[in-house]
């Protein structure tokens, strides 16, 4: 009976340390100013070389040069691109384009916390 009890007590306090180091998410949402400020700093990171962009990338800037829809519901036809990806929701059209302005932007979208 004393070592049922053991393990209880060890279980429930395994459970509060878990909770208690758990970080809660923040289900931030990216606001206009969020857009506005990758949106910025975009090009700059083109210019100074910094980025990289991944396959994705490219695929993204061959459809929005196409104006074609995708598959995954980003819409390319208006001034930004609307996304349920949260690092590119927000980008500029004309930079949609651009597989490298993808990739600062993305860059841009995850210091934020998107």
């Amino acid at each position: 009976m004393a070592v049922q009890y053991k393990v209880v007590m060890a279980l429930a306090l395994i459970l509060l340390v878990s909770l208690a180091a758990t970080r809660t998410a923040d289900g931030q949402v990216p606001t206009a100013a969020d857009f506005a400020a990758c949106n910025e700093e975009a090009p700059e990171a083109v210019k100074a070389g910094t980025v990289s962009p991944t396959m994705g990338d490219h695929v993204r800037a061959d459809t929005a040069r196409a104006g074609a829809m995708t598959t995954n519901s980003i819409d390319f036809t208006g001034r930004h691109i609307e996304s349920s990806d949260p690092q590119i929701h927000g980008m500029k059209a004309g930079g949609a384009k651009n597989a490298t302005y993808q990739a600062a932007y993305r860059s841009c979208m995850r210091r934020r916390g998107f």
